[in-house]
């Protein structure tokens, strides 16, 4: 089953001081392969600059509507596109693999050892009922990026 997993639009981050206003907070990445940025879809570097805030990734009207917080590069401004392959940021992780039907509701989920993930998205894609699968960290529980079925 193809699938395509694209980091967020950096338009909803570019405005800083809303971000701050909202309850965001700068960090600096302290340490390699702990803050990973989901414009990017890159572990920060130690000593690059951070903003950590709340994110509605299920924005549904279902008892699955979820948000959590994340971490983007500030001032990022390409988001990654990966096709048929998961991001390295994800394939070193354990996850969290959610897989969602049309109308927001979770019908199966798996975890995802360190580069078992790819293997997970497509098995639960190649389910006609899911629409997408949200990978999540599976020890925090943060939201990583969405695996959508790609039909070309």
């Amino acid at each position: 089953m193809a699938y395509h997993i694209s980091g967020l639009d950096p338009a909803g981050f570019a405005d800083t001081e809303a971000l701050f206003a909202g309850g965001a907070v700068r960090m600096i990445a302290d340490s390699a392969d702990a803050f990973p940025c989901r414009v990017t879809l890159e572990d920060a570097a130690p000593g690059e600059t951070m903003i950590l805030l709340n994110f509605v990734s299920a924005d549904v009207d279902t008892p699955f509507r979820a948000s959590h917080a994340i971490f983007v590069r500030e001032g990022a401004d390409r988001a990654a596109h990966y096709r048929d392959r998961m991001p390295p940021l994800i394939d070193r992780r354990t996850t969290s693999l959610r897989a969602f039907d049309r109308h927001g509701m979770i019908r199966a989920a798996a975890l995802a050892a360190p580069g078992e993930a790819d293997v997970g998205v497509r098995t639960l894609l190649a389910d006609d009922v899911i629409d997408h699968v949200d990978i999540h960290t599976s020890a925090w529980g943060c939201f990583l990026a969405r695996a959508e079925r790609s039909d070309d």
